[in-house]
């Protein structure tokens, strides 16, 4: 599975660590956006790297990572495809994707420490789709993106 990563300057520390984590875990890693902590990096920009790699096939899923999560969540969602869920804690990265199948994870550097963002990071990975009564909800959502991106 390919994982594209990318984050402002406020998650470039965080983002190191949680690409490192994947790579152990075996993934492959795109990594995008800030190139250090230093020197601002709009999370406009990285939002739309991580949004543009799952939407065009280049990536399975994604994280998006900034200050607090927010703003990164707001541009990722902008994108006919995606589904991103803004996670603070393992429990909604799990509901996530169990509920909505969402294939963007997005958290907070500012937020979240170290543990607990690898932790969402594993719970988005592992969880499954449930399907079924979710499945109706979640084509609805796609329903109202073919509606509205005509």
């Amino acid at each position: 599975m390919i994982i594209t990563i990318a984050s402002d300057h406020a998650g470039y520390d965080l983002r190191q660590i949680v690409k490192k984590h994947l790579i152990d875990k075996g993934y492959e890693v795109i990594d995008g956006g800030a190139q250090s902590a230093d020197k601002p990096f709009s999370y406009v920009d990285a939002g739309i790297k991580v949004a543009t790699d799952v939407t065009s096939g280049k990536a399975d899923r994604g994280i998006a990572i900034c200050g607090t999560g927010i703003g990164i969540s707001v541009v990722v969602n902008k994108h006919k495809g995606i589904r991103c869920g803004l996670c603070c804690n393992e429990y909604m990265a799990r509901m996530s994707r169990q509920h909505n199948d969402a294939n963007v994870l997005a958290f907070g550097a500012r937020v979240v420490g170290q543990a607990l963002a690898t932790a969402m990071v594993d719970a988005f990975m592992d969880e499954p789709f449930a399907g079924e009564r979710h499945a109706v909800r979640v084509g609805q959502i796609g329903d109202i993106e073919n509606e509205l991106y005509k």
